[in-house]
Protein backbone atom coordinates (compact mmCIF):
# COMPACT_ATOMS: atom_id res chain seq x y z
CA UNK A 1 0.00 0.00 0.00
CA UNK A 2 1.52 3.56 -1.21
CA UNK A 3 -0.57 5.93 0.89
CA UNK A 4 -1.92 8.91 -0.75
CA UNK A 5 -3.21 11.61 1.53
CA UNK A 6 -4.76 14.05 -0.79
CA UNK A 7 -7.98 13.57 -2.83
CA UNK A 8 -8.62 14.86 -5.92
CA UNK A 9 -11.94 16.31 -5.25
CA UNK A 10 -13.48 18.48 -3.36
CA UNK A 11 -17.03 18.11 -1.66
CA UNK A 12 -19.75 21.01 -3.10
CA UNK A 13 -21.07 23.50 -1.11
CA UNK A 14 -24.85 23.19 -1.04
CA UNK A 15 -27.39 25.25 0.81
CA UNK A 16 -30.80 24.03 1.68
CA UNK A 17 -33.97 25.13 3.12
CA UNK A 18 -36.22 23.79 5.29
CA UNK A 19 -39.29 25.37 2.59
CA UNK A 20 -38.53 23.33 0.35
CA UNK A 21 -37.47 19.22 0.14
CA UNK A 22 -34.24 18.37 2.21
CA UNK A 23 -31.74 16.65 -0.40
CA UNK A 24 -28.08 18.45 -0.49
CA UNK A 25 -25.74 16.81 -2.76
CA UNK A 26 -28.18 14.57 -4.98
CA UNK A 27 -27.95 14.85 -8.69
CA UNK A 28 -30.98 15.73 -10.45
CA UNK A 29 -31.53 12.76 -11.46
CA UNK A 30 -31.40 11.25 -7.54
CA UNK A 31 -33.69 14.47 -6.95
CA UNK A 32 -36.48 13.06 -9.32
CA UNK A 33 -37.32 9.57 -7.88
CA UNK A 34 -36.33 7.85 -4.59
CA UNK A 35 -34.24 5.28 -6.39
CA UNK A 36 -31.50 5.12 -9.00
CA UNK A 37 -29.38 2.14 -10.61
CA UNK A 38 -25.97 2.12 -12.66
CA UNK A 39 -23.91 -0.04 -14.53
CA UNK A 40 -20.53 0.65 -15.50
CA UNK A 41 -18.61 -1.83 -18.13
CA UNK A 42 -15.03 -1.44 -18.89
CA UNK A 43 -12.32 -3.08 -20.37
CA UNK A 44 -9.09 -2.06 -19.42
CA UNK A 45 -4.85 -2.63 -20.13
CA UNK A 46 -2.36 -2.75 -17.12
CA UNK A 47 1.16 -2.99 -17.75
CA UNK A 48 2.17 -3.34 -14.08
CA UNK A 49 -0.75 -4.69 -11.62
CA UNK A 50 1.36 -5.88 -9.01
CA UNK A 51 2.96 -2.32 -8.65
CA UNK A 52 6.43 -4.19 -9.04
CA UNK A 53 9.72 -2.71 -9.99
CA UNK A 54 10.69 -3.51 -13.48
CA UNK A 55 12.36 -6.64 -13.37
CA UNK A 56 9.04 -8.60 -12.18
CA UNK A 57 6.58 -6.37 -13.40
CA UNK A 58 2.84 -8.41 -14.53
CA UNK A 59 0.73 -6.69 -17.19
CA UNK A 60 -2.87 -7.52 -18.01
CA UNK A 61 -5.80 -7.39 -20.12
CA UNK A 62 -9.17 -7.44 -18.39
CA UNK A 63 -12.86 -6.47 -18.15
CA UNK A 64 -14.39 -4.30 -15.19
CA UNK A 65 -18.13 -4.60 -14.47
CA UNK A 66 -19.60 -2.48 -12.15
CA UNK A 67 -22.97 -2.46 -10.97
CA UNK A 68 -24.18 0.16 -8.77
CA UNK A 69 -27.68 0.86 -7.10
CA UNK A 70 -29.31 3.98 -4.09
CA UNK A 71 -32.37 4.82 -2.75
CA UNK A 72 -32.76 8.48 -1.13
CA UNK A 73 -35.92 9.23 1.05
CA UNK A 74 -36.40 12.96 0.73
CA UNK A 75 -38.86 14.98 3.35
CA UNK A 76 -39.06 18.36 4.22
CA UNK A 77 -35.94 18.95 6.26
CA UNK A 78 -34.68 15.51 6.52
CA UNK A 79 -32.42 13.08 4.04
CA UNK A 80 -31.90 9.57 3.98
CA UNK A 81 -29.94 7.60 1.71
CA UNK A 82 -28.14 4.05 0.82
CA UNK A 83 -25.64 3.12 -1.81
CA UNK A 84 -23.91 0.21 -2.93
CA UNK A 85 -21.45 -0.15 -5.29
CA UNK A 86 -20.04 -3.70 -6.49
CA UNK A 87 -17.26 -3.72 -8.71
CA UNK A 88 -15.48 -7.12 -10.31
CA UNK A 89 -11.80 -6.59 -12.25
CA UNK A 90 -11.02 -10.03 -14.15
CA UNK A 91 -7.85 -10.39 -15.60
CA UNK A 92 -6.11 -12.64 -18.15
CA UNK A 93 -2.93 -12.98 -16.98
CA UNK A 94 -3.78 -14.38 -13.46
CA UNK A 95 -4.34 -18.40 -13.02
CA UNK A 96 -6.61 -19.64 -10.39
CA UNK A 97 -7.74 -16.61 -9.12
CA UNK A 98 -8.51 -14.22 -11.60
CA UNK A 99 -10.74 -11.78 -10.45
CA UNK A 100 -10.96 -9.23 -7.91
CA UNK A 101 -13.82 -8.25 -6.07
CA UNK A 102 -14.55 -4.73 -4.32
CA UNK A 103 -17.73 -3.58 -2.24
CA UNK A 104 -18.76 -0.38 -0.94
CA UNK A 105 -21.56 0.82 0.76
CA UNK A 106 -22.48 4.42 1.98
CA UNK A 107 -25.35 5.33 4.56
CA UNK A 108 -26.26 9.02 4.93
CA UNK A 109 -28.30 10.89 7.11
CA UNK A 110 -28.97 14.41 7.87
CA UNK A 111 -31.57 16.78 9.14
CA UNK A 112 -32.05 20.01 9.20
CA UNK A 113 -33.83 21.22 12.62
CA UNK A 114 -33.69 24.91 11.15
CA UNK A 115 -32.35 27.12 8.54
CA UNK A 116 -28.87 27.54 11.37
CA UNK A 117 -28.51 24.32 12.51
CA UNK A 118 -28.00 20.84 11.21
CA UNK A 119 -26.94 17.30 11.85
CA UNK A 120 -25.13 15.01 9.62
CA UNK A 121 -24.74 10.58 10.10
CA UNK A 122 -22.32 9.13 7.53
CA UNK A 123 -20.89 5.44 7.42
CA UNK A 124 -19.11 4.11 4.23
CA UNK A 125 -18.14 0.35 4.83
CA UNK A 126 -15.06 -0.69 1.99
CA UNK A 127 -14.44 -4.56 1.73
CA UNK A 128 -11.84 -5.50 -1.02
CA UNK A 129 -10.50 -8.81 -2.35
CA UNK A 130 -7.29 -9.29 -4.30
CA UNK A 131 -5.65 -12.74 -5.44
CA UNK A 132 -2.31 -14.21 -4.97
CA UNK A 133 -0.10 -13.56 -8.49
CA UNK A 134 3.43 -15.56 -8.07
CA UNK A 135 6.70 -14.88 -10.39
CA UNK A 136 9.51 -17.38 -10.59
CA UNK A 137 10.07 -20.94 -10.96
CA UNK A 138 7.33 -22.81 -9.64
CA UNK A 139 9.93 -24.56 -7.18
CA UNK A 140 10.84 -21.42 -5.76
CA UNK A 141 8.00 -18.86 -6.28
CA UNK A 142 8.30 -15.08 -5.20
CA UNK A 143 5.28 -13.55 -4.05
CA UNK A 144 4.46 -10.32 -5.97
CA UNK A 145 0.88 -9.90 -4.66
CA UNK A 146 -0.18 -11.37 -1.65
CA UNK A 147 -3.25 -11.94 -0.29
CA UNK A 148 -4.85 -8.28 0.14
CA UNK A 149 -8.53 -8.74 1.57
CA UNK A 150 -9.56 -6.67 3.98
CA UNK A 151 -12.48 -3.90 5.36
CA UNK A 152 -12.43 -0.44 5.92
CA UNK A 153 -15.13 1.37 8.15
CA UNK A 154 -15.49 5.15 8.28
CA UNK A 155 -18.41 6.31 10.59
CA UNK A 156 -18.81 10.39 11.19
CA UNK A 157 -21.68 12.06 13.20
CA UNK A 158 -21.44 16.51 12.78
CA UNK A 159 -23.29 19.23 13.99
CA UNK A 160 -23.18 22.43 12.27
CA UNK A 161 -24.73 25.62 14.00
CA UNK A 162 -25.06 29.25 13.32
CA UNK A 163 -25.03 30.33 16.94
CA UNK A 164 -25.77 33.92 15.62
CA UNK A 165 -25.36 36.10 12.41
CA UNK A 166 -21.78 36.35 13.12
CA UNK A 167 -20.93 33.06 14.81
CA UNK A 168 -21.05 29.74 14.36
CA UNK A 169 -19.74 26.45 15.28
CA UNK A 170 -18.62 22.65 13.91
CA UNK A 171 -18.63 19.38 16.56
CA UNK A 172 -17.28 16.26 14.85
CA UNK A 173 -16.47 12.41 15.61
CA UNK A 174 -15.18 10.25 13.30
CA UNK A 175 -14.04 6.73 13.60
CA UNK A 176 -12.37 5.03 10.83
CA UNK A 177 -11.37 0.66 11.31
CA UNK A 178 -9.01 -1.09 9.34
CA UNK A 179 -8.83 -4.95 9.29
CA UNK A 180 -6.50 -7.20 6.80
CA UNK A 181 -6.69 -10.42 6.10
CA UNK A 182 -3.36 -11.23 5.80
CA UNK A 183 -1.82 -12.45 8.85
CA UNK A 184 1.54 -13.18 10.47
CA UNK A 185 5.00 -11.45 11.03
CA UNK A 186 5.55 -8.22 8.90
CA UNK A 187 1.73 -8.85 7.33
CA UNK A 188 -0.58 -6.47 6.43
CA UNK A 189 -2.32 -6.93 9.48
CA UNK A 190 0.53 -6.29 11.86
CA UNK A 191 1.34 -2.92 10.20
CA UNK A 192 -2.01 -1.89 9.46
CA UNK A 193 -4.94 -3.13 11.42
CA UNK A 194 -5.59 -0.12 13.30
CA UNK A 195 -9.17 1.86 14.94
CA UNK A 196 -9.06 5.51 14.72
CA UNK A 197 -11.18 8.26 16.68
CA UNK A 198 -10.99 12.06 15.81
CA UNK A 199 -12.91 14.19 17.99
CA UNK A 200 -13.57 18.23 16.12
CA UNK A 201 -14.75 21.23 17.36
CA UNK A 202 -14.43 24.22 15.13
CA UNK A 203 -15.37 27.99 15.49
CA UNK A 204 -16.64 30.25 12.79
CA UNK A 205 -16.66 34.00 12.52
CA UNK A 206 -18.40 35.21 9.57
CA UNK A 207 -16.52 38.88 9.51
CA UNK A 208 -18.23 39.61 6.17
CA UNK A 209 -20.95 37.33 4.00
CA UNK A 210 -18.13 36.32 1.79
CA UNK A 211 -15.60 35.43 4.34
CA UNK A 212 -15.04 33.79 7.35
CA UNK A 213 -12.27 32.79 9.74
CA UNK A 214 -11.87 29.98 11.73
CA UNK A 215 -10.06 28.30 14.86
CA UNK A 216 -9.86 24.67 15.47
CA UNK A 217 -8.70 22.30 17.92
CA UNK A 218 -8.69 18.53 17.12
CA UNK A 219 -8.14 15.35 19.53
CA UNK A 220 -7.19 11.84 17.52
CA UNK A 221 -6.15 8.28 18.96
CA UNK A 222 -4.92 5.55 16.98
CA UNK A 223 -5.17 2.29 18.56
CA UNK A 224 -3.29 -1.08 16.45
CA UNK A 225 -4.84 -4.23 16.96
CA UNK A 226 -2.90 -7.11 15.56
CA UNK A 227 -0.80 -9.36 18.08
CA UNK A 228 1.79 -10.11 15.25
CA UNK A 229 5.25 -8.96 15.20
CA UNK A 230 5.82 -6.23 13.35
CA UNK A 231 9.34 -7.35 12.82
CA UNK A 232 10.61 -10.41 11.60
CA UNK A 233 13.92 -10.44 13.79
CA UNK A 234 12.44 -10.16 17.30
CA UNK A 235 8.92 -9.69 18.80
CA UNK A 236 8.17 -5.65 18.35
CA UNK A 237 4.26 -5.11 19.47
CA UNK A 238 2.38 -3.35 17.09
CA UNK A 239 1.05 -0.83 20.10
CA UNK A 240 4.29 0.62 19.70
CA UNK A 241 2.41 2.91 16.65
CA UNK A 242 -0.18 3.85 19.18
CA UNK A 243 -0.72 7.22 18.99
CA UNK A 244 -2.94 10.61 20.72
CA UNK A 245 -2.14 13.51 18.84
CA UNK A 246 -3.54 17.43 19.69
CA UNK A 247 -4.02 19.82 16.55
CA UNK A 248 -4.90 23.28 16.82
CA UNK A 249 -5.49 25.28 13.28
CA UNK A 250 -6.38 28.79 12.17
CA UNK A 251 -8.16 29.24 8.83
CA UNK A 252 -10.00 31.35 6.68
CA UNK A 253 -13.14 30.45 3.76
CA UNK A 254 -13.41 33.40 1.50
CA UNK A 255 -15.19 33.47 -1.73
CA UNK A 256 -13.65 35.97 -4.30
CA UNK A 257 -16.51 36.08 -6.98
CA UNK A 258 -19.56 33.85 -7.34
CA UNK A 259 -17.18 31.38 -9.53
CA UNK A 260 -14.05 31.60 -7.65
CA UNK A 261 -13.21 30.11 -3.74
CA UNK A 262 -11.02 29.00 -1.32
CA UNK A 263 -10.38 27.62 2.35
CA UNK A 264 -7.10 27.51 4.49
CA UNK A 265 -6.35 25.93 7.40
CA UNK A 266 -3.10 26.07 8.41
CA UNK A 267 -1.41 25.47 12.36
CA UNK A 268 0.69 22.42 14.56
CA UNK A 269 0.11 19.13 15.42
CA UNK A 270 1.73 17.41 18.58
CA UNK A 271 1.85 13.74 18.46
CA UNK A 272 2.53 11.30 21.37
CA UNK A 273 3.54 7.22 21.50
CA UNK A 274 3.09 6.05 25.09
CA UNK A 275 3.81 1.88 24.14
CA UNK A 276 6.82 3.41 21.89
CA UNK A 277 9.56 4.72 24.56
CA UNK A 278 11.61 1.64 24.68
CA UNK A 279 11.56 1.30 20.46
CA UNK A 280 12.25 4.60 18.82
CA UNK A 281 14.88 7.54 20.06
CA UNK A 282 11.41 10.22 20.10
CA UNK A 283 8.64 8.76 21.16
CA UNK A 284 6.86 12.43 20.29
CA UNK A 285 6.76 14.78 17.39
CA UNK A 286 5.84 17.93 16.54
CA UNK A 287 4.41 18.71 12.95
CA UNK A 288 3.14 21.57 10.74
CA UNK A 289 -0.36 20.95 9.50
CA UNK A 290 -1.36 22.25 6.24
CA UNK A 291 -4.84 22.29 4.21
CA UNK A 292 -4.72 24.44 1.26
CA UNK A 293 -8.02 23.71 -1.44
CA UNK A 294 -9.38 26.04 -4.39
CA UNK A 295 -12.20 26.12 -7.18
CA UNK A 296 -12.78 27.88 -10.27
CA UNK A 297 -16.14 27.58 -12.00
CA UNK A 298 -14.86 29.41 -15.67
CA UNK A 299 -17.24 28.05 -17.45
CA UNK A 300 -21.02 25.97 -16.77
CA UNK A 301 -20.14 22.92 -16.23
CA UNK A 302 -16.23 23.49 -16.43
CA UNK A 303 -13.85 23.77 -13.89
CA UNK A 304 -10.40 24.19 -11.79
CA UNK A 305 -9.52 22.79 -8.57
CA UNK A 306 -6.37 22.70 -7.08
CA UNK A 307 -4.99 21.78 -3.28
CA UNK A 308 -2.30 21.01 -0.87
CA UNK A 309 -2.02 18.95 2.17
CA UNK A 310 1.08 18.39 4.99
CA UNK A 311 -0.18 15.91 7.87
CA UNK A 312 0.88 12.67 9.04
CA UNK A 313 0.10 9.34 7.78
CA UNK A 314 0.23 5.29 8.22
CA UNK A 315 2.63 3.47 6.19
CA UNK A 316 3.01 -0.33 5.35
CA UNK A 317 6.52 -0.06 5.70
CA UNK A 318 8.74 -0.96 9.24
CA UNK A 319 8.57 2.55 10.65
CA UNK A 320 6.67 4.76 13.33
CA UNK A 321 4.43 7.11 10.67
CA UNK A 322 5.14 8.95 7.23
CA UNK A 323 5.31 12.73 7.56
CA UNK A 324 3.47 13.43 3.96
CA UNK A 325 3.29 16.56 1.57
CA UNK A 326 0.69 16.35 -1.23
CA UNK A 327 -0.02 19.03 -3.72
CA UNK A 328 -3.15 18.23 -6.66
CA UNK A 329 -5.09 20.11 -9.21
CA UNK A 330 -8.26 18.91 -11.16
CA UNK A 331 -9.58 20.17 -14.41
CA UNK A 332 -12.64 19.52 -15.77
CA UNK A 333 -13.44 20.81 -18.82
CA UNK A 334 -16.86 20.46 -20.79
CA UNK A 335 -15.51 20.02 -24.32
CA UNK A 336 -18.66 20.27 -25.76
CA UNK A 337 -22.62 20.26 -24.82
CA UNK A 338 -21.80 15.88 -24.68
CA UNK A 339 -18.49 15.61 -24.43
CA UNK A 340 -16.28 16.44 -20.98
CA UNK A 341 -12.85 15.82 -20.28
CA UNK A 342 -11.16 15.58 -17.21
CA UNK A 343 -7.68 16.19 -16.29
CA UNK A 344 -5.63 15.12 -12.81
CA UNK A 345 -2.41 15.16 -11.50
CA UNK A 346 -0.51 14.57 -7.73
CA UNK A 347 2.45 14.89 -6.52
CA UNK A 348 3.54 13.70 -2.98
CA UNK A 349 6.34 13.39 -0.69
CA UNK A 350 6.48 11.53 2.07
CA UNK A 351 9.55 11.13 4.74
CA UNK A 352 9.82 8.19 7.41
CA UNK A 353 10.06 8.64 10.50
CA UNK A 354 12.07 6.38 13.19
CA UNK A 355 12.38 2.34 12.43
CA UNK A 356 14.37 1.00 10.26
CA UNK A 357 14.16 3.43 7.25
CA UNK A 358 14.12 7.26 9.45
CA UNK A 359 14.60 9.53 6.99
CA UNK A 360 14.37 7.67 3.95
CA UNK A 361 11.67 9.12 1.21
CA UNK A 362 9.30 8.30 -1.08
CA UNK A 363 8.00 10.09 -3.86
CA UNK A 364 5.18 9.95 -5.85
CA UNK A 365 3.44 11.17 -9.10
CA UNK A 366 0.05 10.58 -10.28
CA UNK A 367 -1.90 11.62 -13.78
CA UNK A 368 -4.93 10.90 -15.19
CA UNK A 369 -6.97 11.93 -18.10
CA UNK A 370 -11.28 10.69 -18.77
CA UNK A 371 -13.16 11.76 -21.58
CA UNK A 372 -17.05 11.24 -21.50
CA UNK A 373 -19.49 11.31 -23.86
CA UNK A 374 -22.78 11.36 -22.76
CA UNK A 375 -25.13 9.96 -25.60
CA UNK A 376 -28.28 10.40 -23.80
CA UNK A 377 -29.24 11.65 -20.47
CA UNK A 378 -29.30 7.45 -19.10
CA UNK A 379 -25.96 6.32 -21.74
CA UNK A 380 -22.26 7.63 -21.40
CA UNK A 381 -18.91 6.13 -23.52
CA UNK A 382 -15.96 6.49 -21.51
CA UNK A 383 -12.22 6.50 -21.99
CA UNK A 384 -9.35 7.18 -20.01
CA UNK A 385 -5.57 6.43 -19.16
CA UNK A 386 -3.63 6.64 -16.02
CA UNK A 387 0.09 6.81 -15.31
CA UNK A 388 1.48 5.80 -11.67
CA UNK A 389 5.47 6.28 -10.77
CA UNK A 390 7.03 5.86 -7.22
CA UNK A 391 10.44 6.64 -6.62
CA UNK A 392 11.44 5.49 -2.89
CA UNK A 393 15.09 5.38 -1.18
CA UNK A 394 13.73 1.95 0.17
CA UNK A 395 15.09 -0.89 -2.40
CA UNK A 396 12.32 -2.85 -4.69
CA UNK A 397 9.64 -0.25 -3.47
CA UNK A 398 9.87 2.24 -6.92
CA UNK A 399 7.47 0.85 -9.33
CA UNK A 400 6.08 2.58 -12.78
CA UNK A 401 2.75 1.85 -14.19
CA UNK A 402 0.35 2.56 -16.90
CA UNK A 403 -3.10 2.11 -17.08
CA UNK A 404 -5.30 2.67 -20.11
CA UNK A 405 -9.05 2.21 -20.37
CA UNK A 406 -12.43 2.16 -22.35
CA UNK A 407 -16.17 1.27 -21.83
CA UNK A 408 -20.07 2.45 -20.84
CA UNK A 409 -22.05 3.50 -18.31
CA UNK A 410 -25.73 3.68 -18.12
CA UNK A 411 -27.90 5.20 -15.12
CA UNK A 412 -31.12 5.17 -15.04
Amino acid sequence: MRKIIASASLAALSAASVHAAYAPGLSTMEQSKPWSIGLAVRGFYDDNYTTSPKSTERDSWGVSVSPSASVNKVWDQTLLGLSYVYDLRWYEDREGNEADHIQTAKLRLEHAFNERVNIKLHDTFYYGQEGTVEFGPVTTPTVLFTDNDYIRNRALVELNADLSETVGMRVAYANEVYDYEQKGVGSRSALLDRMEHTATLEGMWHFRPETSGLLGYQYRTVGYRSSDSLSPLTYVDPEVRNSDSHRVYVGVEHQMTDNLEFGIRGGGEFTNYPDAEDYVDDDSQTTPFVDIRGTWTYNPGSYLQVGAVHTLNATDVLALNQESTAVWAMVNHRITSKLTGTLIGQFQYSAYNEGDYDGDNDLLYLLGVNFNYQLNPNLALEAGYNWDKLDSDLSGRGYTRNRAYAGVRASY
